[in-house]
């Protein structure tokens, strides 16, 4: 196993997981009227509810489904499905999200890029943003034409573990589970630790901002009658 891989799969996910906690906690600490999404929606309504509808339904989907995917051990799986099948499900809803997904993406960058007022009231990191999540996007989906060449879910093993010895704080042992998978897989893997690492000094950051204590707070007299 080569030094460059340890770094980048065994090493770099862990840099990527340290600059992102600690770029929320500063940026939440001495900038919270930045912690939001910077919605346009306002500035141009024009085929946002349906871009943003595909867009989020696809990824929420997709991160739950990775979620249950790469961390869900063998031994408990094995009781409802096997990996092959598990890697077909994979495959089929992966690509059916994936395409409601890009669909949505496709259209709010091309919004973005082409409406004057939203274009003039976008930042750096906001067009960079969402074509970095193209580029991961389209990765995905190029994982399931290569997944097709293998069908007994062998691979999808070995991510599983190279994501769960992460998580365990096994960097060597987790590089040494994905140092023989195809590229593809790889540069799917590499791109996401990085929209991790950059995720603090982004709009991304809306995601973790969910508004808990809003159903159980007082009602606010706005007018007395």
């Amino acid at each position: 196993m080569s030094n460059f891989n340890t770094l980048l799969f065994g090493i770099y996910p862990y840099i990527a997981i340290a600059i992102c906690i600690v770029g929320c906690w500063i940026r939440f600490d001495r900038e919270p009227y930045t912690w939001k999404a910077h919605s346009s929606q306002m500035l141009s309504n024009k085929g946002m509810r349906i871009a943003s509808i595909c867009f989020h339904v696809g990824v929420i989907f997709i991160l739950l489904g990775h979620f249950v995917g790469l961390l869900l051990p063998e031994a408990i799986y094995h009781y409802f499905i096997s990996t092959a099948d598990k890697q077909l499900l994979a495959m089929v809803s992966g690509g059916f999200f994936g395409i409601i997904c890009l669909i949505g993406l496709v259209m709010l960058i091309h919004r973005r890029l082409t409406n004057d007022r939203v274009r003039a009231n976008s930042s750096k990191s906001d067009i960079f943003i969402l074509f970095l999540l193209l580029v991961q996007l389209l990765l995905g989906l190029l994982t399931i034409a290569v997944s097709s060449q293998h069908m007994d879910g062998s691979v999808m093993v070995q991510l599983a573990n190279w994501a769960q010895s992460i998580v365990t704080f096994q960097g060597f042992e987790a590089a040494a589970y994905i140092a023989n998978v195809n590229i593809i897989y790889k540069l799917h893997v590499f791109v996401g630790m990085t929209m991790i690492l950059v995720f603090p000094f982004t709009r991304l950051v809306h995601i973790i901002s969910m508004p808990i204590w809003y159903f159980g707070r007082k009602y606010q007299v706005v007018r007395q009658r």
